[in-house]
């Protein structure tokens, strides 16, 4: 076995997105966001990068010879009340290799927002407790705590190589033993809620083996090919109490006090979602929780600031031998009301706000451009990197009503819908020009769709399939399924002269550009004749009702997930029951189990939970037999063609979930003091902002970006 520290993912990168469709949007962050193998591969040993550099070495850079740290920390060194600094780091620390990376400066605070402390936007700024991390946008796999990994030859073992001498923020050292307390007791202990990530089942479903030969390996054995181990331990961002992505790593040494295994005297509900083992166990929630973040948690003060300052064993530097991260202090302010957030950043109360985290547009960029100069942020334009845009329609193929369920079920219906309205419109009015029209597709950034001449061109058909604006069109397809105004009323009725109403239901409250979006899609069909009503529900109330198939369509989601099209496919195949066909992809949930035939003598809709099985040689059956291919294929060329297959059943028989425009920019928010805060042409496919898979900003690694002048942003620094 030869052992892996970097994943060429892609060969083909995506071309250039669509150009600004102003002055004022195309002075935010311009540039082609094309990256070729020689910039995205090339990194250096030492000296730092530049700012205009791009992507990321994608071959682990070497540890410099001599290591720095904090003025803060060397002051507390000097007393005794650390270790130095080598002492601190790992063996091989992680160097982070972006090459847009300057020479940074110690010190200073950075003002940012959240809805709330115990949010998970939060977690998604550091990727300190991944195995894994993308890099590149997702086109390559680099290594995290792991330093490398291997498999054999079908891709049924895996191990894994942790960094030697890993602590956790308060000095204690990091073992494979914290992976195991997770595992064993956490996922395998009956009384607790965690459950067990894909990445520890094989393509058959079933849990892989976990043994640790020694602190630093670890060995996963299953009883099948799992040939996306990798990418998986990539995705989310690991630790903490789970509500992002899978524990994985918990500080053993601390958390074990509260586990009954260990102590007698733990409460009853300890596993509960707010019980004890949650709390104490959550480094967000809780400032004893040792954690191997960047920063971690000083103080918290529920509904109003979460307070973060350096770790001093933070396990990662820079090219020139900095320990990570420059900046002292992080201070999070609780702001519930998004339109709040957006005026006090205009009025320079925050140095930098990712975006899609407050509900920050492109509708925003003028006013943050008027206060720029009171503001001191300068906007920044990453791509986004969706199939769908925000307002991604999909009707509940598995629909209650069995007049109705079996109208959505014909493609004809669904074209016609797709047909009849008119992105070009919403592209313009909504995405100032930006962005591309779409049917809906995966993410145009997903692996599969960069290989080879086929790739885009598989690409290319799914996402123009039902996209053009055609109103005729569209009103053929309906008369032709009998879907035509039978009483003069000027609005279509079902087939047997029924009344049709469409019902668009979506969470209370939604963004302004699903709201536009939306309006404008029901404008479209009732144009030609449909009646359509919007229903507005609290999104407490979603989940249930579309689980068992009581609510007909939704559109206040959006299609964003890659970086390939297998890590996370609910939305290409039905394997779960919250997406477009919710009863069938919960029969998928309980293949294997008693449940598959438990409960035969009853309704699909009386059933607990919910579900049915799909039609016999209908489109869902197709997808699950492609998948369960995919899952046990350990060549990647030839998942690649299955994944074609994938998408051809979704242009042939679909389309399953409608999207707008697609790969529109997302908005940031830095001061233009700070940094190492990357333009969207020094990013490999011009950014990745959609999926929380591929969690943004932390791929990119705030924990190097650093203050010009730390003197005036919170606390003193020195130059690196």
């Amino acid at each position: 076995m030869t052992p892996t520290v970097g994943t060429n993912r892609r060969a083909f990168l995506l071309g250039s997105a669509a150009a600004a469709a102003g002055v004022m949007l195309g002075a935010c962050s311009a540039g082609d966001d094309r990256a070729g193998d020689d910039t995205a591969g090339n990194g250096t040993k030492g000296g730092g990068g530049k700012a205009d550099g791009v992507g990321s070495s994608k071959k682990p850079l070497s540890a410099p010879a001599e290591f720095h740290e904090a003025p803060m920390l060397a002051a507390q060194v000097k007393a005794g009340d650390l270790p130095p600094v080598k002492d601190r780091l790992p063996a091989r620390p992680y160097v982070v290799p972006h090459n847009w990376l300057e020479p940074g400066k110690f010190g200073g605070e950075l003002r940012m927002m959240t809805p709330k402390v115990s949010d998970g936007q939060v977690r998604e700024y550091m990727y300190g407790h991944s195995i894994l991390r993308y890099l590149n946008d997702g086109m390559d796999i680099g290594p995290g705590i792991a330093e490398s990994w291997e498999s054999n030859a079908d891709a049924s073992e895996w191990t894994l190589h942790f960094r030697e001498g890993l602590k956790w923020s308060d000095g204690k050292p990091w073992t494979t033993a914290d992976i195991l307390f997770w595992w064993e007791d956490l996922v395998l202990d009956e009384d607790h809620s965690a459950v067990p990530p894909d990445e520890m089942r094989s393509g058959k479903g079933t849990l892989a083996k976990m043994t640790a030969p020694d602190d630093f390996t670890l060995v996963l054995t299953y009883d099948a090919p799992a040939p996306l181990t990798a990418d998986r331990l990539a995705t989310w961002v690991s630790g903490g109490n789970g509500d992002v992505g899978p524990i994985w790593t918990l500080p053993r040494h601390y958390v074990e006090q509260f586990h009954p295994k260990y102590n007698p005297d733990a409460p009853a509900d300890w596993a509960s979602k707010d019980g004890v083992f949650y709390t104490k166990a959550d480094f967000v929630r809780n400032p004893e929780c040792p954690t191997l973040t960047g920063w971690r948690v000083t103080s918290v003060k529920e509904g109003e600031v979460l307070r973060w300052e350096r770790n001093p064993y933070y396990w990662c530097v820079d090219p020139d031998g900095n320990q990570l991260p420059f900046v002292d202090r992080l201070i999070m302010s609780v702001v519930q009301d998004a339109q709040v957030g957006k005026l006090q950043v205009q009025e320079g109360r925050y140095d930098y706000v990712h975006g899609p985290f407050a509900q920050l547009a492109l509708a925003d960029v003028a006013g943050l451009k008027e206060t720029a100069d009171r503001s001191g942020v300068e906007t920044v334009l990453w791509d986004n990197g969706d199939g769908t845009g925000n307002a991604c329609f999909f009707f509940n193929y598995d629909y209650h009503d069995e007049k109705m369920r079996k109208l959505i079920r014909e493609p004809a219906f669904r074209q016609a819908l797709s047909l009849a309205f008119n992105r070009a419109e919403v592209q313009k009015a909504v995405h100032f020009g930006m962005g591309e029209a779409t049917t809906g597709t995966m993410s145009p950034k997903a692996v599969e769709y960069h290989v080879g001449s086929e790739g885009p061109d598989v690409y290319r058909s799914w996402r123009d399939a039902y996209n053009a604006y055609d109103p005729e069109a569209a009103k053929k397809l309906l008369d032709e399924l009998g879907v035509v105004d039978k009483d003069g009323d000027g609005k279509r009725e079902m087939p047997d002269g029924d009344k049709l109403t469409i019902v668009l239901t979506f969470a209370a409250n939604p963004n302004d550009v699903v709201s536009q979006s939306n309006n404008l899609m029901v404008r479209d069909w009732r144009r030609i004749g449909l009646d359509v009503r919007e229903d507005p529900i609290p999104p407490e109330s979603m989940d249930p009702g579309w689980q068992s198939g009581k609510i007909m369509g939704r559109g206040d989601w959006g299609v964003g997930d890659g970086p390939n099209c297998l890590v996370f496919p609910q939305w290409i195949v039905p394997i779960e029951p919250t997406r477009w066909a919710p009863l069938e992809g919960q029969f998928y949930n309980v293949r294997g189990t008693p449940a598959e035939n438990a409960e035969r003598d009853k309704d699909p809709y009386d059933r607990t939970p919910p579900r049915m099985e799909p039609e016999p040689g209908g489109p869902i059956e197709k997808l699950w037999k492609l998948y369960d291919q995919c899952k046990v294929e350990p060549d990647e060329m030839k998942r690649h063609q299955l994944v074609w297959e994938i998408t051809k059943i979704h242009v042939e028989e679909g389309p399953f979930f409608q999207g707008s425009v697609a790969n529109t920019p997302s908005l940031t928010v830095a001061h233009r003091d700070l940094g190492n805060v990357p333009r969207k042409e020094n990013l490999a496919q011009g950014g990745f902002t959609a999926p929380w898979i591929h969690p943004t900003p932390a791929v990119y690694d705030p924990e190097a970006y650093f203050w010009r002048n730390p003197d005036e942003h919170g606390g003193s620094g020195a130059g690196a």
